[in-house]
């Protein structure tokens, strides 16, 4: 192997390391099991999404309610708290219809900062 390989492998293996500890960090509010590839994706955008509740509030639940009980996500929905038996903000038929329906949020408030 040469060094140009050597340092490839190297790269990776830094960035492979990344990507879990941003991964582990980004799930500790996701109650669910996120797995394949996609999971960093899923749990990015997790984290994006409370980051966006923080910021803007939810219907009506404000910045300061969400700020002092934290949010969770579980398979048929988002908390206000970090259990499901926390109060709703939202509820859902699957885990796929919840992780899209916080993707499609994220979508909609990265256009309204444009």
């Amino acid at each position: 192997m040469n060094t140009i390989e050597k340092d490839l492998e190297r790269r990776q293996e830094e960035y492979k390391r990344y990507n879990e500890k941003e991964f582990k960090k980004n799930k500790i509010n996701i109650n669910v099991r996120l797995n394949g590839d996609n999971k960093y994706y899923h749990a990015f955008q997790c984290a994006l999404f409370t980051e966006n509740l923080l910021k803007y509030g939810y219907d009506n639940i404000t910045k300061e309610e969400i700020k002092n009980n934290g949010i969770s996500f579980d398979k048929y929905s988002i908390n206000l708290g970090y259990t499901k038996y926390c109060r709703d903000l939202k509820r859902f038929s699957s885990k796929q219809e919840m992780l899209g329906f916080v993707i499609g949020y994220n979508e909609a408030i990265s256009h309204i900062n444009v």
